[in-house]
């Protein structure tokens, strides 16, 4: 059937009706069922207003077009300029707040059209349609515009829109994962653009967000920049072109008091199209990140969805630096463990471009990995940087940690996304990237070698980068032994087991000779009670003074197991963290020698030589769970009250001050935050699985939150030695870590979290199956099954071939597992079922 609609123009005209009666429905006010949509063609306006009435935006279509009102919560957002479309050419400036004709409006029963909204000059003109619908807490908008001839563009607004200023937003969300941040469009024009549209405004004090949308026509690029406009407005501008942009000025995403960060370009003769969902959100419901006691649950939200996603520059550039200085480094190997924390599958998905993008650009035939991105070629080593890609080595020295970084990126990516498919995509370059340090080991005892041999060369072989550590580096080879064992898992999960032992061997070797004393060969310092930073190809040792990266990045990724160093190390590194009164972990504690730094780092303590960089904060956190939780929970508590303070916008902290420094505002800065997911609430998902391995004190007691893992929310509620973890469809409960997934009609417990055994539920109903773990080890398999049906339950990883007793509510039988290691009971459960599995004669 034709809906009804009803046309209205600037032009009084009464198509037959006695005159009375055509101005009375001119005067009234038309709108849809409901109140939604009001029409006023006396004033030339329009109102229109979400089904929840959160959201209200106004239009005023007399003698131009635009959006004057977008209200959120009653209050409008905008500036006098609104929202508006238009474009810029070389000869001049058109938009639809001056239009060439009157505009006609359409209403329909669901919709209003207004149409007929033509500006531009005699070379170019367009021809817009504006329409806008309501679906339920939604405002759609469709712009149809078409171009009357090729042409090429300086700029575009399709649409721009303009807030009041940059108090109305703290910043937006953006959908691939990064955000922009208003307060860092500090001066006028200052301009970040990205090749994305999606965004999620929001202000935290109200709780208010605003979440728009697009989505342009088949084969169209979209794009957008966020500007501090020259009347102090806050403005974003959509962009929807045939091609995607190039930035104008080097590769710069941001640009400082300029307002146009993308090269022209041209648009085609004939129509382009744009949908928006506009859309109120409550951000504190939207991004809640649950029951934290004893943590700042909205310092943590707010530390995340800023300083943790401003290292997002682009599509296919994630990394820790960050937008403002247009800077991503390759040798950092905690981005994945960004994206655990933040749980958004957006932020991963850009991960798994950016590391793809690496993967093709970054990465040299003989399998070096490039160190840096920037957008120009300010501090290039000589002749390699690529101006297309921007990716290049740095001059400060070849920084080989590039290549542990890109693998462990990668492993811990993949148990994020669980895309086999992706993994295999990266198979080769990952190998090559280990194979090409493996291959750096002249003397051939085991640890892995650097570019440079020689503190004398006055060049860098790490992050430290204006240290002068050489050949055999702590630091490098203890992020070397994480990138083998992760690989290895990788390899095993791809069916490469000789791969996978090759790799697990190699790994072996280099620990057993980093653990020998330093008179031997390896790292341990035993007089002074910590692992030294490197050794030049002399045999000379250097870096003695404890420095924090190298001891805690030995602890955290398991190449020191024994707990009389770990308590040394750690020991001492609080004992002189309080009596500095510091809020976080120096770079190191003592100076280097002047000859082992830049002459930049001289007196101590100075940027690398002793200041606070928070960046490894991660790695400390990781160290002491191994020691005193509580000590990592006071580092994480300080970092937020930090963060309370200043935003960790900074670089790094002044040893003496402890005040804020340098103009490269790090987003690595947060990973200390980042571990308190991985670290101590325990989130370790698996490629096929989610995890829970939690570190937990008294004082988390009663954490619950919702945790998002590849389009399933678990349902998470942990205490010391009681943690549970659940879905629409199952829930589990354990005094141990562990690993649960659903596969068809199977729920799958993994006993602490591994997959040598595991018990398998395979229910007869959809029902959700409650499944309480009461012990699982070496002499007893038991748990509880509390809801009624019938359930097959299997048990994997047992002796094949060996009897076990098996009891079902206290009815035992002897079973046989199968020569697979397998056994299956299967059983109706009327109540509540108690099962427990014990091997006969156990060893």
């Amino acid at each position: 059937m034709k809906k009804q609609t009803n046309t209205y123009s600037g032009k009084r005209k009464s198509a037959g009706l006695p005159f009375l009666l055509a101005a009375s429905l001119l005067m009234a006010p038309l709108h849809s069922p409901g109140q939604q949509i009001k029409h006023l063609p006396t004033s030339k306006t329009i109102e229109i207003t979400d089904s929840r009435r959160d959201l209200a935006i106004q239009i005023d279509y007399a003698g131009g077009c635009k959006i004057t009102g977008l209200h959120i919560k009653g209050e409008n957002t905008l500036s006098p300029e609104g929202v508006y479309t238009g474009f810029k050419t070389a000869g001049g400036s058109f938009c639809s707040l001056k239009t060439d004709k009157d505009i006609r409006v359409t209403v329909g029963e669901e919709e209003i059209v207004l149409n007929d909204i033509q500006y531009g000059d005699l070379s170019v003109k367009v021809n817009e349609v504006w329409t806008f619908k309501i679906a339920d807490d939604r405002i759609l908008w469709t712009v149809e515009r078409a171009y009357s001839d090729l042409a090429k563009l300086e700029e575009m607004a399709l649409p721009q829109w303009n807030f009041k200023d940059l108090g109305v937003w703290k910043g937006g969300i953006l959908d691939n994962g990064g955000m922009v941040w208003c307060k860092y469009l500090s001066e006028v024009n200052d301009t970040y653009g990205v090749h994305t549209g999606g965004v999620t405004f929001w202000e935290p004090e109200s709780g208010n967000a605003l979440r728009i949308v697009p989505r342009a026509g088949e084969g169209k690029y979209m794009a957008a920049k966020y500007s501090h406009s020259e009347k102090g407005e806050f403005a974003c501008t959509h962009f929807i072109t045939d091609m995607e942009l190039e930035p104008r000025y080097n590769l710069s995403r941001f640009v400082r008091q300029k307002p146009d960060v993308f090269v022209p370009f041209n648009v085609s003769k004939g129509k382009v199209s744009v949908d928006y969902s506009i859309q109120y959100i409550n951000y504190d419901k939207e991004y809640s990140r649950g029951n934290l006691p004893g943590i700042d649950e909205k310092a943590v939200r707010e530390l995340l969805n800023t300083t943790g996603r401003y290292g997002v520059v682009d599509n296919g550039i994630v990394g820790a630096n960050g937008w403002i200085t247009n800077w991503k480094c390759l040798h950092e190997p905690f981005f994945a463990q960004t994206g655990l924390a933040l749980g958004d599958r957006q932020y991963t998905q850009n991960l798994a471009q950016t590391l793809d993008r690496e993967r093709d650009h970054a990465i040299r035939e003989d399998g070096r990995v490039l160190s840096r991105w920037h957008d120009n070629d300010g501090d290039q080593m000589p002749g390699t940087f690529n101006y297309k890609t921007g990716y290049y080595e740095a001059v400060w020295g070849y920084t080989v940690d590039s290549q542990t970084g890109q693998v462990i990126n990668t492993a811990e990516l993949f148990n994020l996304n669980g895309d086999i498919d992706w993994l295999r995509s990266h198979k080769n370059s990952c190998e090559k990237a280990l194979e090409w340090l493996i291959k750096r080991d002249s003397n051939r005892n085991g640890i892995f070698e650097m570019m440079n041999s020689y503190t004398g060369e006055g060049l860098a072989s790490d992050w430290l980068d204006i240290v002068w550590a050489s050949f055999e580096n702590a630091f490098v080879n203890a992020q070397m032994y994480e990138a083998l064992n992760l690989w290895a898992e990788c390899e095993l999960v791809m069916g490469d087991d000789e791969k996978a032992a090759r790799y697990r061997n190699i790994a072996e070797r280099l620990k057993d000779s980093f653990n020998k004393p330093i008179e031997e060969g390896g790292f341990w310092h035993a007089q002074k009670k910590q692992y030294v930073y490197w050794r030049d190809k002399d045999g000379s040792v250097h870096g003695d003074n404890l420095v924090t990266p190298v001891n805690f990045a030995v602890i955290g990724f398991g190449l020191c197991n024994d707990k009389e160093r770990i308590k040394m190390i750690l020991e001492e590194i609080e004992k002189r963290t309080v009596a500095e009164h510091l809020f976080h972990w120096p770079l190191c504690f003592d100076s280097y020698r002047e000859e082992e730094v830049s002459n930049r780092q001289w007196p101590f303590p100075v940027y690398e030589n002793g200041d606070i960089f928070p960046t490894w904060g991660y790695l400390g956190v990781r160290a002491y769970v191994k020691l005193d939780r509580k000590i990592a929970l006071k580092y994480i508590g300080n970092l937020l009250e930090q963060y309370k303070k200043d935003g960790l916008s900074s670089q790094r902290y002044s040893r003496i001050t402890q005040q804020g420094e340098g103009t490269d505002i790090l987003a690595g800065i947060c990973t200390g935050v980042t571990a308190l997911y991985r670290d101590i609430y325990g989130i370790r998902p698996k490629w096929n699985r989610m995890g829970l391995e939690p570190n937990l004190t008294n004082e988390l007691n009663g954490t619950a939150f919702t945790y998002i893992l590849r389009d399933t929310t678990y349902h998470i509620k942990l205490s010391v030695n009681d943690y549970a973890m659940a879905t629409g469809s199952f829930s589990i409960r354990s005094k141990s870590s562990f690993g649960a997934a659903r596969d068809g009609n199977k729920i799958i417990y993994y006993p602490h979290n591994k997959e040598e055994t595991s018990l398998v539920i395979a229910p007869e109903s959809d029902k959700p199956t409650d499944i309480r773990i009461l012990n699982w080890n070496k002499r007893v398999c038991s748990w509880k099954i509390s809801t009624p049906g019938t359930f097959e339950a299997t048990i994997t990883g047992l002796c094949p071939g060996q009897e076990y007793n098996v009891s079902v509510d206290n009815k035992r039988e002897r079973i046989k597992a199968g020569e697979n290691g397998h056994l299956t009971i299967r059983h109706n459960c009327k109540s509540e079922t108690t099962y427990a599995i014990r091997k006969i004669n156990p060893d």
